[in-house]
């Protein structure tokens, strides 16, 4: 199994155990630190990032044009949609309904889900997989993967704010390949010398330099 599949994993693990959280439960009808999304519809878009790995395996290879990282994010329209883009506004209804038979069902789905790519992505070439959403191009298995291991990483500090829950500890082989796909979307928008004081001259640093 890759490196990349194996930080998979193990980020999904974490995930699936924050979901399954009492104060996670407690608050689930509760409005979240992610405008707009409940912390029921917040929980399902984290465990949608697992839920989607399978669903996307169980299709034909697609035809259409491999990017890589940096192409496939230049092309990602959510990355400068406005929050009342209809893109976004399918992102909330796909995470509450994920989340529409309750915090126990969408734990048992996650979980289940996990135990069968433990056996099942050792053994999975790195194929294009593609989503609807994307027009005209596809990714290698493994680049969706670290995607989806970046929105896990990022979703689990949003849910864990809106609970107040402290984020779990993501070991470094998932975390430093999340923090090094952030810096590089961080300088793609930004440029590098507003990311280069942000994180080494705090009397220059900018306001922000968010990835998205």
């Amino acid at each position: 199994m890759t490196e990349i599949r194996e930080a998979f994993l193990r980020a999904a693990d974490i995930a699936v155990h924050l979901l399954a959280e009492p104060a996670v439960a407690a608050a689930w009808e509760e409005p979240s630190a992610l405008a707009e999304f409940t912390v029921g519809s917040l929980s399902g878009h984290l465990a949608a990032q697992i839920l989607f790995v399978p669903v996307l395996l169980a299709e034909p290879v697609p035809a259409e044009e491999v990017v890589d990282l940096p192409e496939f994010y230049a092309r990602s329209r959510w990355i400068d949609a406005p929050p009342e883009d209809e893109f976004n506004f399918a992102i909330l209804r796909g995470g509450a309904a994920e989340a529409a038979d309750g915090p126990a069902a969408l734990v048992a789905r996650a979980a289940g889900t996990m135990a069968a790519l433990r056996s099942t992505l050792a053994g999975e070439p790195d194929r294009p997989v593609r989503r609807d959403a994307w027009v005209g191009y596809a990714l290698t298995l493994d680049d969706f993967l670290l995607t989806r291991m970046m929105e896990l990483v990022v979703h689990a500090d949003d849910l864990t704010a809106s609970v107040g829950l402290p984020l779990p500890e993501f070991p470094a082989e998932v975390a430093e390949p999340v923090v090094d796909l952030l810096t590089r979307l961080a300088v793609r928008r930004h440029g590098l010398s507003p990311v280069l004081r942000a994180l080494t001259r705090a009397e220059r640093a900018p306001a922000t330099v968010t990835a998205f």
